[in-house]
């Protein structure tokens, strides 16, 4: 139960950590001004309110009192209360007293006056209206033949601080919260540009020299990544010159080879040996085409279904099928996208007749599939066959001609760019080969 309430609000929560950070500054900001909010309303503002309008309510009781004295002059004291107590009075004979009255149960001057009114005169001899006018206040009595009209100004019954409150207690806290997300962006920032960083190296693109900032926790991570980086950009140097030296003193005793089985009298025996040293230097170039660093290449923007038309072009069979869409532009490393996709070729002529291909534009991916009509793959070798010089013992790799590096470089390549490559049972009953690239 517990487990998935916290998973329930784990997934409510923000995943960018700006938003977190700006949720842990925001909210505390936030509840203090409800609370704050509340504690004036309540405490300060409705009870000022409600003493004020108690005490005009007197007030008017107090005129009602008096006018009803003969003993006064009745236009003097309508003069006096209008003077003294900014009373706007007038009576009108209307033996009718009817009109609409709408409660507005939300409005706190309302309410306050609605109940002080019920507590002095009655439920049914007044009626009030608080929207007719801006700043006034529409109030009417019944009295004897007629009604008392009083015209009130609304500061009369509600104190205008409130308003000077709500605009100091509003303004700091928006003034605050964005001060915190300029300072908040700077200190994200960093951590955006070494996550690009690495993205960009882990695809094997050129990055340039990074430089750590924001605070020391994470430059420290970005010092980190720089010394890693420069690590893995010398060990695959190393790599390639120490393969280039193996290449180059291998390739001489080779050529010796070829050489002196040309002087064997046996052809049986010297053929025998011609194909094992052929088969040795197609081992070694793929070995070095599969091990070579691609750092040195860069990303470039290219038409990928012209690229793909290109290849199939190339192999000028009638066997090959395709569904390309003119125009779809990828940016990537256009050499390797080239080698990946003559390998999945040729493996599929090597042991198919019918190919099929397809390119397919999604909202985040493009998607490159290849179909044969050969013996396929069994499900269970799906990932071994990605590992490199991995040969099953039946169906496609039983050629002496295959290696075993066509898919794992053709994986090598896709992974390299961001994308991910599955296997299927095609169409075709052969081997569907599935390509996903990042757009």
């Amino acid at each position: 139960m517990f487990y998935g309430l916290s998973k329930f609000f784990k997934n409510l929560l923000p995943k960018r950590l700006f938003y977190r950070a700006l949720l842990i500054v925001a909210i505390p900001i936030i509840l203090i001004q409800l609370t704050i909010t509340i504690v004036f309303f309540d405490s300060l503002w409705i009870k000022t309110n409600k003493g004020m309008t108690r005490a005009l309510v007197s007030e008017i009781q107090t005129f009602i009192v008096v006018y009803s004295n003969d003993n006064y002059e009745k236009d003097e004291i309508k003069n006096i209360f209008s003077l003294y107590q900014d009373l706007n009075i007038e009576f009108v004979e209307d033996e009718n007293f009817e009109f609409s009255y709408v409660e507005r149960w939300f409005s706190p001057i309302d309410r306050s006056l609605r109940r002080e009114l019920k507590s002095k005169f009655g439920s049914e001899i007044f009626w009030f209206n608080t929207t007719n006018y801006k700043e006034l206040i529409d109030l009417r009595i019944k009295y004897q033949n007629g009604y008392f009209k009083f015209i009130i100004p609304k500061d009369r019954l509600t104190s205008t601080s409130a308003r000077l409150f709500g605009l100091w207690i509003t303004v700091p806290a928006f003034i605050v919260v964005i001060i915190s997300l300029i300072f908040l962006k700077n200190q994200t920032r960093p951590i955006t540009a070494l996550a690009k960083a690495a993205e960009k190296f882990g695809k094997g693109e050129n990055v340039d020299e990074f430089k750590p900032s924001g605070a020391a926790e994470i430059r420290q991570a970005g010092y980190e990544f720089e010394r890693m980086r420069k690590r893995i950009i010398r060990h695959l140097n190393q790599r390639s010159e120490m393969l280039s030296g193996i290449s180059h003193d291998l390739r001489t005793p080779l050529t010796r080879m070829k050489l002196q089985t040309a002087f064997i009298k046996d052809k049986v025996t010297a053929e025998k040996l011609t194909e094992d040293i052929n088969e040795m230097e197609k081992m070694l170039n793929e070995y070095l085409q599969f091990t070579s660093s691609t750092f040195a290449e860069k990303d470039e923007l290219f038409n990928l279904s012209e690229l793909m038309d290109e290849i199939i072009t190339k192999y000028n069979n009638k066997n090959i099928s395709k569904d390309i869409p003119s125009r779809i532009y990828f940016n990537g490393r256009k050499n390797l996208i080239r080698r990946c996709f003559n390998n999945l070729i040729e493996n599929s002529i090597r042991y198919g007749n019918k190919l099929n291909i397809e390119l397919s534009k999604k909202k985040v991916n493009l998607i490159i599939k290849v179909e044969d009509d050969g013996p396929g793959i069994p499900e269970n070798e799906y990932e071994n066959v990605f590992k490199p010089f991995y040969k099953i013992d039946k169906g496609r790799a039983d050629s002496k001609s295959s290696v075993g590096l066509g898919l794992s470089i053709a994986s090598d390549i896709v992974r390299s760019h961001g994308g991910n490559i599955r296997l299927n049972k095609s169409s075709l009953n052969g081997l569907e080969v599935k390509i996903f690239l990042p757009v």
